[in-house]
């Protein structure tokens, strides 16, 4: 994958090309494009001259096109980015809809459910778009994430425009820490589903660490494969098993009595901000956007109307609402984090779902490790190790540093999904609904005068304060949780001290 940004402020343009014209060349060839042209084209056939006149014109006057540019080792097609796009989505936040929907009444749950599948959508496609425009201006195939960041501020206003040498190292420690706390969650999670299962077969409750330190060695030899073309196939196995999975699932849901008794279509407004924070960290998948476009062998039809973006957010913002929706209106108050520990553990098709999620989540285990493995090994340590005979060795050293770490931190914070939440509303709400706003800016600063320019400007500060205002209520939530959650824990270890 080409990487183009780094923290350090540095651009890596390409070389042009051995066959491509110089300016002085262009200039010759266009002058005798043009003479020839005129004696070859007859003047009855005026508008076919001036037609290829200013397509000659456009060429030679450096109209550059990203797309015609990238050369990828192992290129994805659409539908092996539509799979990985999926996968990357249908994580432990869609199993965690149905509490979400107790939050927010199953009313308040539907359209902002829309609302904010709507929005990240539209952030996704603004940061693909900012991105394509950046590429075009910079001559360069493609642009990472924070090397965006960097070449946006950097023409944007002067006040702006002063913070591009550090936008990259600020956006990639939001998504670097995004990424290694849904990796902490996903070995909590699939080490507590084999617990559920082996604690209905085992005559003492199994340890979750034991299960941890069992799966440590295949999640670091899955985290080995490099290429996002050769974890296709795990993941269209995983995406199969997480449908079978919810077809379980729903099935234990239709087969309970899905009624409006005793639920509330609209539920209280201090939880609403949990309710706000398990949907944004369920459904943006802003980290995942740039690898995905970048890796594929026809990028320009990621951001289409009918691309991979479009179809495969409106599939996961559907099965999203559907699972919350119809999960709360089941199981009511009674519904717990995640819509798999709400089904009956004695079942035999509840243990099988459980097992089947445990192994789904973990092949995307390695999914989401990649865009932190890009971070801190592809644009930063790359080149420090690049000429040395020892690269490789390196590369899995620094893989396998990165899972021990999630590991280790999953072991270590018992309640880590209340950590994750706080990460997720802090992070998510600038990365990926924030930061694509002012790049937005950025980006048509001297593009657009006028009625326009107000408009687009105004679009773009509004979501941006929205961002902000989702991260200073959902990070005051999360910590309100946290601080109950730990104190009754501190209150009995003096008590049992004390005694």
């Amino acid at each position: 994958m080409t990487s183009s940004g780094s923290s350090a402020g540095v651009f890596q343009y390409e070389a042009v090309p051995r066959g491509e014209t110089t300016p002085m060349s262009s200039t010759k060839n266009f002058s005798a494009a043009i003479n020839s042209r005129e004696q070859l084209t007859p003047k009855t056939n005026a508008q076919s001259y001036a037609i290829e006149l200013n397509e000659l014109k456009r060429k030679e006057a450096g109209d550059y096109d990203p797309y015609d540019h990238s050369d990828i080792e192992h290129p994805t097609t659409n539908f092996e980015t539509l799979i990985h796009l999926l996968k990357s989505s249908f994580g432990t936040g869609i199993l965690a809809m149905p509490l979400a929907f107790y939050h927010s009444g199953y009313i308040l749950g539907i359209i902002g459910t829309s609302v904010i599948g709507l929005l990240c959508t539209y952030c996704m496609h603004m940061l693909v778009r900012t991105e394509y425009e950046l590429c075009k201006r910079k001559k360069v195939p493609s642009l990472t994430y924070p090397g965006t960041a960097e070449a946006a501020l950097a023409e944007g206003p002067p006040f702006l425009a002063k913070l591009a040498p550090y936008s990259g190292t600020i956006s990639n420690t939001f998504l670097l820490l995004y990424q290694l706390g849904i990796c902490c969650v996903y070995t909590v999670f699939v080490a507590e589903n084999i617990k559920n299962v082996l604690d209905q077969y085992m005559a003492n409750p199994v340890d979750e660490r034991i299960i941890m330190v069992i799966i440590l060695l295949p999640l670091v030899f899955i985290n080995y494969i490099k290429n996002l073309k050769f974890l296709a196939p795990l993941t269209i196995v995983a995406n199969v098993l997480t449908f079978v999975s919810f077809a379980i699932i729903f099935y234990f849901i239709f087969s309970k009595k899905v009624t409006l008794e005793d639920r509330e279509p609209i539920g209280d407004y201090r939880d609403f901000p949990l309710y706000f924070g398990t949907v944004l960290f369920a459904l943006e998948a802003i980290g995942m956007i740039m690898p995905l476009k970048n890796e594929m062998k026809s990028p320009q039809n990621f951001g289409s109307c009918c691309g991979v973006l479009n179809i495969g957010m409106l599939a996961v913002v559907v099965l999203y609402m559907m699972t919350g929706l119809f999960g709360y209106l089941a199981y009511g108050k009674h519904v717990l984090g995640s819509i798999s520990y709400t089904i009956d553990p004695e079942n035999i098709a509840a243990q099988v779902c459980k097992l089947m999620l445990a192994v789904a989540i973990f092949t995307t285990h390695a999914l989401s490790m990649y865009v932190a493995i890009d971070i801190v090994w592809t644009q930063n340590l790359l080149r420090r190790f690049e000429k040395s005979y020892y690269v490789n060795i390196w590369e899995y050293a620094i893989r396998t540093c990165l899972v021990v770490l999630t590991f280790g931190l999953a072991v270590a914070i018992p309640y880590i999904d209340l950590f994750i939440s706080l990460v997720g509303a802090l992070c998510i709400s600038c990365s990926g609904i924030a930061f694509p706003a002012i790049m937005d800016s950025c980006v048509q600063w001297q593009s657009h005068r006028g009625v326009k320019m107000v408009l687009i400007h105004a679009k773009n500060v509004a979501i941006a304060l929205f961002a902000l205002l989702g991260l200073v209520v959902g990070t005051a939530t999360s910590l309100e949780k946290i601080i109950e959650k730990f104190g009754p824990i501190e209150s009995n270890s003096l008590n049992s001290t004390s005694t």
